[in-house]
């Protein structure tokens, strides 16, 4: 039997070295960095470096950013080691393409935080200049890792032209029932795998993954 997951997997706001390769060696694809320095899980080049140097060539490194300038997003993604940007602001899809043009090597994933179907058919307009998507919980202050859920149900028809991530409030406890109701090519989880921000609970990523394989 093939214990493997089939989908991406990417646990994010990974602060400390230790846990990115404790993570990754539980099963993690992608391991997400947050590169904006209001978040309580900012990390600098530094830090990110330290983290993904002793990391596999097969994980995701993905650097989050919100409303950064283009010239600022290379420079981190260079000097960091970086394998994907992950832009959670009001980024346009010129932004996209311009960035695409400036780190053509480099995976683009466009956050949205959803709040109703109106907000889902933006989404639309991105496909075309980002390689994947991820759908957020809304929340109107935070960006992201609040731990709300998004109404899963009105994701069931959704299935648009490239790669999506579903996040927003997953935990060990609730994935499975939110797999069984949407089909995302991954997943993301920040917030339902910590202790605190930033600190990760290895207990609960085990889990995570346990799940994810036994439902494989």
């Amino acid at each position: 039997m093939d214990n493997s997951i089939a989908m991406r997997v990417k646990i994010c706001g990974i602060t400390q070295p230790h846990q990115s390769v404790a993570i990754a060696s539980q099963g993690a694809t992608a391991l997400g960095f947050i590169c904006v320095p209001t978040s309580p899980r900012y990390v600098n080049v530094q830090q990110i470096r330290a983290a993904v140097a002793p990391l596999p060539q097969n994980i995701d490194k993905i650097g989050v950013f919100a409303n950064t300038s283009i010239p600022e997003i290379v420079q981190i993604v260079v000097e960091s080691g970086l394998t994907s940007v992950q832009l959670h602001g009001d980024e346009p899809p010129e932004f996209c393409e311009q960035l695409r043009k400036s780190l053509p090597q480099v995976e683009i994933i466009k956050a949205f935080r959803i709040l109703n179907l109106d907000h889902l058919k933006r989404v639309d307009k991105y496909t075309d200049y980002v390689d994947t998507l991820l759908l957020d919980a809304y929340h109107p202050q935070h960006l992201g890792g609040t731990g709300q859920t998004l109404d899963w149900s009105m994701l069931q028809k959704f299935s648009p032209s490239c790669p999506w991530f579903l996040a927003g409030g997953l935990t060990p406890d609730n994935i499975l029932e939110a797999l069984s109701q949407v089909k995302p090519n991954g997943i993301d989880l920040s917030s339902g795998v910590e202790r605190q921000p930033g600190d990760k609970d290895l207990d609960k990523t085990a889990l995570l993954f346990a799940k994810l394989k036994d439902e494989a």
